[in-house]
């Protein structure tokens, strides 16, 4: 089992919530597998041209029509579901690297809704250039399935939060996902990080209320687990943490890809 590793130092670092790396999707698929100058030069380009949104604009809706899909190259994005009696459901959070629109966009019409938390710079990307990519350069392809193993895992811890964990089991887990991710995006310290949630978008995120929400922050913070103020977020406790939560961060760091065979495509 692979629990979340501890860090060599445990002093205070803040990041902001702004990335500071300029192609995030070529970055994180770098991780997967070495590229050619060919394979990340376009990647760069399909970082381009980009467009700055101010937080709470709708860059999805459901029920519209898309044949674009966006790379969040700055900020935080939520994807959500809102039923017709107007609850909100929160399925995902979306960070620099993160392709918006796969799978909602694929279908006849958007099936769920992608909103910004923060200022954001997103890359809108047509299908037209997707498909240039299956065409001309498969090994990216390829990456870019494999790296939607994390979101698909990511879906199945949420599909465990709300079926077994508890509620302040399922707070804990949300904060070490999201300690992991920001980490890997270059947005966070060793135990800290910027959090641009409210408590209601938090009781959306893991189907609770407001006030229930608002308790389990102040029981973290009584039991020297956890603090959250003014957006800031600091683990005190790490291992504590990871064994309330059950937490394990294997599910967020798919392994390499295997070497690409030369005739994979016939």
């Amino acid at each position: 089992m692979t629990r979340l590793a501890m860090p060599q130092k445990t002093g205070l670092c803040v990041s902001s919530t702004t990335s500071t790396r300029a192609f995030p999707l070529l970055e994180r698929l770098q991780t997967y597998m070495p590229m050619t100058d060919d394979e990340a030069e376009f990647l760069r380009g399909l970082h381009e041209p980009r467009r700055k949104l101010p937080r709470r604009r709708e860059i999805i809706v459901a029920g519209h029509r898309y044949d674009t899909l966006f790379i969040l190259c700055e900020g935080f994005v939520s994807r959500y579901k809102v039923l017709p009696d107007g609850k909100r459901q929160v399925l995902n959070l979306g960070l620099p690297g993160d392709l918006m629109g796969f799978p909602s966009c694929l279908f006849q019409v958007a099936v769920n809704s992608v909103s910004s938390l923060t200022e954001v710079v997103v890359a809108p990307i047509s299908f037209a250039k997707l498909f240039g990519m299956f065409t001309h350069f498969p090994r990216l392809a390829a990456a870019l399935f494999w790296s939607s193993a994390c979101e698909s895992a990511m879906d199945g811890e949420h599909l465990v939060d709300l079926g077994r964990r508890s509620a302040y089991e399922r707070l804990a887990h949300l904060i070490l996902e999201l300690l992991v991710r920001l980490r890997a995006a270059g947005l966070a310290g060793d135990l800290s990080y910027m959090l641009p949630l409210t408590q209601e978008l938090i009781a959306d995120v893991l189907g609770l209320s407001g006030p229930h929400i608002n308790r389990m922050i102040r029981c973290l913070r009584e039991e020297g687990l956890v603090t959250i103020e003014d957006h800031l977020v600091v683990v005190h406790d790490l291992a504590s943490l990871s064994s309330l939560a059950g937490f394990e961060e294997g599910y967020l760091i798919p392994r390499p890809m295997p070497a690409f065979p030369s005739d994979a495509i016939v």
